[in-house]
């Protein structure tokens, strides 16, 4: 063989890995299979198991029904190698001759892959019927060492199994010996099956069988001069075997070798038959290897029908996974514009238990005893305050019954939205649509969110959000945090002589006597928290300038820590409720597009792409190292 196309046979290896990995991680896309796509079956059948062997030959004899394809194979083989039938689709499954010795250099599994190999013990073995791909074969002492020898099944055989098995074979083989007759030579079937011959650039002899000689000598060049153009086919021979059946039975046909093209003028006839097993031996082993391979490699490269179409398809079918995905996450599934603020008086609350754990030393101990105490001061306000309301709801559990509201309205939202996207027609989108917005999906994720929301410990989440962003304070304001921990300490001092007035002017102890009063904005919750980090007493015993003068500055970052907090509350109950309605309604399908969008830009396809590349630029090399020789 050529050492040019032994060179690029690694390339060929990898590029048949990498289009099976491709397969594998374009599943998601939904494309037709590998199997079946012509190119495909030339690289599996053709390239791979025998780009690197030597110069042999596979001659297939092929051809329509019952017009003498296995006559034809045991003239060849100088025996009766195949039975035959005089019923339509006698043969059905492939018989291989092989020379002497092949079969310990050579492994014949690889060279007819997608068939299942068994021993000839008869004839008749092609005969049997089975579903199973079987190609029976055996040794020919006959055969040159380079040359195998298959018979087929028709091409044209009702039998649908019988045109993939033929079509396997076709891919498999060097060189096509047409069986036509008159009946055949211009059937839609056989035409169509010696087109994709044409297209591989195979190497294709003639044998015109069953014809009147010499009454037929006027009407044969018309007839194959039909087929040749019909199909494209340009024949290395031709040959005429008369219509005598005892001469086909007992393997003494005669085949007439006839010139072609027709040269004008020419003396057509001859009288001398030929020994076609002998002439098929003659020809140029190298030559016809080297015309095949390079002729599968030109189908696998054709940008119209190989690898390249296959890449496109990848790459449309990703862009329009990535438009379905863009279409479902351009739009908001759902603006949630009702969701409930904590309240602030909660939001205080653990503002201050947060805080007592940062005292430490008398300063703990101080503000310890006399919250304490202030707990016992309001202890009658509490008393009344539940002896007339004995049926009020928590706050906490208040605002979960708020909570739940937001939740049915913005699953509302997000149904309508899902179902305009249905109605968009994306044919993508819609089938995977249509099973979360049947009525049964709808009560089931009601029923779910219900059960995941009374399970959340609100407190636990807010204690989580103050600790954090608290702690965040801390770190990014030190010299603000510090001018409230001194607050603290100077309250602290002050706090023995001033408690009883701050109680009896409404701030203090904050949180509890003053509720009713205040109203439950940021602003004023921001004077419970000041008040409370101040220990109660700065307002009373400095005056409005504590707050306004030396340290507004400080308190106005601290209001804007109090909206945040409110904000980054709300946005985590919000996130809560998007990733619920992701995990329970949505599921993995974004994920699924997402990752559908990327597979024409992924590893695999890249890979191919440029093994692709390397391919065509090795076979450009190989057509002008010819040219040049």
């Amino acid at each position: 063989m050529s050492r040019s196309l032994s060179e690029i046979a690694p390339t060929v290896h990898r590029l048949h890995e990498s289009v099976q990995a491709l397969e594998q991680a374009a599943g998601p896309l939904e494309l037709p299979p590998l199997t079946g796509r012509e190119w495909y079956e030339l690289l599996s059948m053709k390239l791979v198991p025998q780009l690197c062997e030597d110069a042999f030959l596979i001659v297939a004899v092929v051809g329509g029904t019952n017009i003498g394809k296995t006559v034809v194979f045991n003239h060849i083989a100088g025996s009766r190698a195949s039975a035959t039938s005089p019923l339509a689709s006698g043969t059905r499954h492939p018989t291989c001759l092989v020379p002497p010795g092949f079969e310990q250099r050579h492994d014949l599994t690889q060279l007819f892959p997608g068939f299942e190999l068994r021993p000839s013990h008869s004839p008749e073995d092609a005969l049997s019927d089975s579903e199973r791909h079987l190609l029976f074969w055996r040794t020919e002492a006959s055969l040159p060492e380079n040359l195998l020898a298959l018979d087929t099944p028709d091409i044209d055989s009702e039998v649908r199994i019988n045109w993939e098995r033929a079509d396997q074979i076709r891919r498999c083989a060097d060189v096509l010996v047409a069986i036509l007759t008159q009946q055949k030579y211009n059937d839609a079937a056989v035409k169509e099956f010696f087109r994709r011959a044409a297209e591989e650039d195979k190497v294709v002899v003639i044998v015109f069988n069953q014809i009147q000689l010499p009454e037929d000598e006027a009407y044969w060049p018309l007839w194959i001069s039909t087929f040749c153009d019909e199909t494209g086919i340009r024949p290395e021979h031709v040959y005429l075997a008369p219509y005598d059946r005892r001469a086909a039975e007992e393997n003494r046909l005669p085949f007439y070798e006839r010139r072609w093209p027709q040269v004008e003028g020419a003396d057509q006839e001859g009288t001398q038959a030929r020994n076609l097993l002998a002439d098929l031996s003659q020809l140029r082993f190298a030559e016809i290897k080297l015309r095949t391979l390079e002729g599968s490699l030109d189908r696998l490269l054709d940008a119209h029908d190989g690898v390249p179409s296959y890449l496109r398809q990848i790459e449309d079918r990703s862009h329009d996974f990535r438009r379905a995905t863009e279409l479902l996450s351009a739009h908001e599934l759902a603006e949630i514009d009702t969701w409930p603020e904590i309240p602030s008086a909660l939001l205080v609350t653990e503002i201050r238990r947060w805080w007592a754990t940062q005292r430490e030393g008398w300063t703990a101990q101080v503000h310890g005893f006399y919250n304490t105490l202030g707990r016992g001061l309001t202890w009658p306000v509490r008393f009344v305050r539940d002896r007339w309301q004995p049926d009020a709801v928590p706050p906490l559990e208040r605002y979960r019954q708020q909570e739940w509201s937001a939740i049915l309205d913005a699953v509302e939202k997000v149904y309508s939205k899902l179902t305009w996207m249905r109605e968009l027609g994306n044919p993508l989108l819609r089938p995977r649509l249509e099973s979360l917005l049947s009525g049964t999906s709808r009560a089931q994720l009601l029923h779910q969110l219900e059960d995941v929301h009374r399970q959340v410990d609100l407190e636990a989440e807010l204690s989580d959000l103050v600790a954090r962003e608290m702690g965040s304070f801390r770190t990014d304001s030190p010299q603000s945090f510090e001018f409230f921990r001194k607050l603290d300490s100077v309250a602290a001092a002050a706090r023995p002589a001033t408690s009883v007035v701050l109680f009896v002017t409404g701030f203090g102890p904050v949180g509890h006597a003053v509720t009713p009063v205040l109203a439950d904005t940021a602003l004023q919750s921001l004077v419970h928290v000041v008040g409370d980090v101040a220990g109660g007493t700065v307002a009373a015993a400095v005056g409005e300038t504590a707050l306004s003068g030396t340290a507004g500055t400080s308190v106005g970052y601290l209001e804007a820590r109090f909206r945040k907090l409110h904000m980054a509350f709300t946005a985590r109950r919000a996130a809560w409720l998007a990733g619920q309605l992701k995990h329970l309604l949505l599921g993995t399908l974004p994920e699924e597009m997402q990752s559908a969008a990327e597979i024409g830009r992924g590893s695999e396809t890249v890979l191919t792409r440029q093994l692709l590349q390397d391919l065509a630029q090795q076979m450009k090399d190989i057509q002008r190292e010819s040219e040049n020789v």
